[in-house]
């Protein structure tokens, strides 16, 4: 997820299903419990920004869309 990131350069993000697609292009649905559990970590962490619409959010309690994107620091 973070190789990912640093990829996009610095200030893009990348949709969940992205990542997923990385791991198993074939299998990616089936990967997007693990993808999001991953996230919550990283962003407790203070290694990723989970944001919807703009706006920084929790991924335990954010419904819909999201998007990744790497905090400051690990920029």
């Amino acid at each position: 997820m973070l190789r990912l990131l640093r990829s996009r350069g610095e200030g893009k993000t990348v949709c969940p299903s992205e990542v997923a697609k990385a791991v198993d292009a074939n299998e990616w649905r089936d990967l997007m419990e693990d993808v999001r559990t991953v996230a919550a970590g990283l962003a407790e962490a203070g290694e990723l920004e989970v944001t919807q619409r703009g706006e920084v959010k929790d991924i335990r309690s954010a419904r819909g869309p999201v998007r990744f994107g790497l905090t400051k620091k690990m920029k």
